[in-house]
């Protein structure tokens, strides 16, 4: 039942969900796919319906396809670019070397192959009459997910990958996208970089769109790389200090980071004055599964310091290396959770 307020605390997720264990290894951050040819394409169609019931079912209000298609969200893009050699891959310490990829080469100019995600995104959008998102890596963070021996310039090879980028948005906001966001993992490592180029990279990327613009930044997947990075930065991580206020001064309009169980200063939630606050409520670096009244709590703590027009409940990151059934539960709760806040706070 939609409730009257229903468009309050409008929750939607990160982006990504596991894969189903027959379509690809479960539990895993780069999955094998299980299948190949035209069985694969079936079955990435399969997952992504069954993503967008369960989503619809849990309550979430701004679905995606669960990046169901795609083996990784940086190289599910890389993919459809030429100039890039994924034949002779390097092995590159990423995030500042927190851990070793092995990652492809940009051997050349880099330029589209022809349209990324229009199957996946025209399959969302004619199985769903919810707000659809979908999710694209952010330059800055591609920048940092590749090797480069032809631009020789991060800052030039972050502007090279924004217009591509661009392209494919404005083309997914013609397939009828309701909300594109781009991933920016990078943006809290990088800090000087943000405030250099790297807020004016994603302005390029999302240059000319009239949907709704966002930004994930986070600390990472729950993966063991992470986790024992997080144990480095202290009782609070006040990094977006540096980076929220050339945030709030650009043309983005929503923000996405996590709340949940992490140290991050809620009053750093201000700096944001102006923009969409998509608040993480659901810690997916952990098991345990959130009760609908631990999530409630916590839009109430970020309501402090966000307009409730302004706050869309989410997960603190993408859900793609957990379990199935936890992420399943997890987001049963989100959509609870966010339920139990309008009655609360409503």
């Amino acid at each position: 039942m939609m409730h009257r307020n229903d468009s309050m605390f409008e929750t939607t997720i990160t982006g990504s969900l596991p894969k189903p264990s027959w379509l690809a290894e479960p539990r895993k951050l780069w999955p094998k796919w299980k299948l190949e040819g035209d069985a694969l394409v079936e079955a990435k169609r399969d997952a992504t319906l069954l993503w967008i019931k369960e989503q619809e079912d849990g309550g979430i209000g701004i679905v995606t396809d669960g990046e169901q298609s795609r083996q990784h969200f940086v190289h599910g893009f890389l993919e459809f670019v030429e100039g890039i050699d994924f034949e002779h891959k390097v092995k590159m310490g990423i995030r500042d070397n927190r851990y070793d990829a092995m990652v492809p080469v940009v051997i050349g100019p880099l330029k589209l192959k022809g349209r990324v995600h229009q199957t996946e995104a025209r399959l969302a959008r004619a199985h769903t009459k919810r707000k659809l998102k979908f999710t694209l890596p952010g330059p800055m963070t591609i920048v940092d997910t590749i090797a480069d021996r032809y631009y020789g310039d991060k800052e030039k090879l972050a502007f090279a990958f924004a217009k591509l980028l661009n392209d494919e948005a404005r083309a997914l906001e013609r397939d009828g996208v309701d909300t594109i966001q781009f991933d920016e993992p990078a943006f809290n490592v990088y800090m000087d970089d943000v405030a250099r180029w790297g807020v004016r990279a994603l302005e390029r990327a999302i240059q000319g769109l009239k949907c709704k613009t966002a930004v994930h930044i986070c600390y990472g997947y729950g993966i063991k790389a992470n986790l024992d990075w997080k144990k480095t930065l202290g009782n609070e991580w006040r990094q977006y200090e540096k980076i929220f206020p050339a945030l709030a001064k650009s043309k983005i309009k929503q923000v996405s980071l996590e709340c949940a169980n992490s140290r991050v200063p809620l009053e750093l939630l201000k700096l944001l004055k102006g923009k969409d606050v998509l608040v993480g409520v659901i810690d997916v670096a952990s098991d345990k599964v959130e009760t609908p009244a631990q999530v409630a709590t916590t839009i109430g703590k970020a309501l402090k310091f966000v307009p409730k027009n302004r706050l869309f409940p989410c997960t603190n990151c993408g859900m793609a290396p957990m379990d199935r059934q936890i992420a399943l539960a997890k987001l049963k709760a989100l959509g609870a959770g966010a339920v139990l806040a309008r009655k609360r706070f409503g």
